[in-house]
């Protein structure tokens, strides 16, 4: 069966407008114009949308769908796979809010007790989950299944007072860090207070510190476009300053 722009759009539920424009970015075109000028979409355009919609879902950017739908080596069964365990993971942390919701209807209205930390499990373990899911691959390959799962498990264990803590702390890392950043110096004053608040934030997440991973870490931050991103957000090449910060506190070489 073939869909124009209009069909399309009322059957996937999105705007003319956005399939136009997948077709401009490259990321949806159209199997063929037709004699009319109308775009024209078969079976194959209708199942790589509905994989674009799963991704958006799962709150992937358009850009990184596109590298992931139009690479040739892309699955669509694997995909749907993979999409489904996603989907399934995020069915869990949601039915885990929804038990702490009505755990906490019931505290507030004196049926049950409920500690301070209980009121806090839901979100500390979508925490993990999210961490897991974009970067657990990676930090699992570099410092192996058990410290990744005893850094999780302390995250759980977490009190409200230590999250507080650890959230000033990640505040002042990127005031003194984008302070720093304006000196252009690594090895100055402002930038090692950095590196040192960067280390007291990890001690709150990781089981046990050492130099050499907390180096390891921070060239992470530049390899990895995901870490580099989140960092260089307001000043590009941050990632890197702090790199370099890090080997400098830590005594590590470049």
């Amino acid at each position: 069966m073939e869909y124009t722009v209009q069909k399309l759009g009322l059957l996937a539920g999105v705007s003319t407008r956005t399939l136009r424009y997948y077709d401009e970015i490259g990321i949806l075109k159209p199997a063929r114009i037709n004699s009319s000028g109308y775009r024209i979409y078969g079976q194959t355009e209708v199942d790589k949308l509905q994989q674009i919609l799963f991704y958006k879902e799962l709150g992937l950017h358009l850009d990184k769908i596109k590298e992931i739908v139009i690479s040739p080596s892309f699955n669509a069964a694997k995909a749907l796979s993979e999409h489904r365990e996603q989907l399934l993971d995020k069915r869990v942390q949601l039915d885990k809010l929804i038990a702490n919701v009505e755990k906490t209807i019931n505290f507030n209205e004196g049926r049950i007790m409920m500690t301070d930390k209980e009121k806090f499990e839901g979100f500390k373990q979508k925490m993990v989950e999210d961490n897991e899911n974009k970067y657990g691959k990676e930090i699992r390959e570099k410092y192996g299944d058990d410290a990744v799962n005893k850094s999780n498990q302390k995250v759980l264990n977490m009190t409200q007072s230590e999250h507080d803590e650890v959230t000033k702390l990640s505040e002042d890392l990127h005031t003194t860090l984008a302070e720093a950043f304006k000196t252009g110096d690594p090895a100055g004053e402002l930038a090692q207070k950095a590196a040192d608040l960067h280390k007291q934030w990890l001690i709150y997440y990781w089981n046990e510190y050492s130099k050499e991973a907390h180096a390891g870490l921070a060239q992470m931050y530049v390899d990895d476009e995901r870490f580099t991103a989140f960092y260089d957000k307001e000043q590009p090449g941050t990632a890197e300053f702090l790199r370099d910060a890090i080997y400098i506190y830590t005594g590590m070489k470049q």
